[in-house]
């Protein structure tokens, strides 16, 4: 009888359940949506889809009055190793990759600290809020806007 137990303990841990690491992060579909800010005559507008594919995709906007003042194209990629990243091609210029730093079931961080501005990004949200920061590493020159959801895609 304890040859049997101790046979089928080590069965078990040497099962693929319990030998695998912790699992690969998940994208953030709490993410997905159609996002909008206005602070006086500044406004910005986020766009996400939902998970699909490995892939999340995003667009964004700001600006001041009627100008659009930037634009980007965003991508939050599942990578083939398991890696999740955050890609950002700011006025079609060249993609810069944020890697996964922190995650949580409502907060992300993604960051570069090789990239000049910004080096952290972080989403995260506050009840209906949408709230996101870019800064330095340290935490120094953030950028935060709250965002507010809204049911259609923004004006124009």
């Amino acid at each position: 009888m304890r040859l049997a137990l101790i046979v089928a303990a080590c069965a078990f841990a040497a099962s693929p359940a319990v030998a695998a690491g912790p699992a690969a992060p998940s994208l953030p579909a709490w993410l997905a949506g159609t996002w909008a800010m206005e602070q006086g005559a500044a406004w910005a507008d986020e766009v996400w889809t939902g998970p699909r594919g490995g892939m999340m995709l995003g667009l964004a906007r700001s600006g001041f009055g009627p100008d659009v003042e930037s634009w980007e194209s965003l991508r939050i990629v599942l990578k083939p190793g398991g890696a999740l990243v955050y890609v950002v091609q700011a006025k079609g210029g060249t993609a810069v990759e944020f890697p996964l730093a922190v995650a949580s079931a409502s907060a992300v961080e993604f960051a570069n600290p090789g990239h000049a501005f910004p080096q952290r990004i972080r989403f995260w949200r506050e009840g209906q809020l949408l709230m996101s920061e870019a800064s330095k590493m340290d935490g120094s020159e953030a950028v935060r806007m709250n965002f507010r959801p809204v049911e259609t895609a923004p004006k124009d």
